[in-house]
């Protein structure tokens, strides 16, 4: 493996495991997609650093089973943004 992508590979990993980012966060953070995150941290980082997968591993999976919360949550922010927008326009009217 390239030495580029094991210090790329290793940085990701740190960096999730240290801010309990999701992959979308990492990827936006250093500029890859988010398949590059999901694959350095999912596959290639068991190769290089066994301990730090496993550490990265309990995170993604916490992440994964909030993320239908966060979801549920950034809806109802939406909305509640978009009525908070629209009571001005209409004076509070429906």
């Amino acid at each position: 493996m390239w030495e580029y992508i094991i210090k790329r590979v290793v940085t990701e990993g740190e960096y999730i495991a240290e801010s309990g980012a999701t992959v979308r966060a990492a990827a936006q953070h250093f500029g890859v997609s988010k398949s590059t995150v999901h694959k350095d941290v999912t596959e290639r980082l068991e190769e290089i650093d066994p301990g730090l997968y496993e550490e990265v591993k309990k995170i993604l999976s916490i992440n994964l089973s909030e993320r239908h919360i966060r979801g549920g949550m950034a809806t109802k922010n939406k909305y509640a943004m978009l009525r908070h927008t629209t009571e001005g326009v209409t004076g509070g009217v429906e």
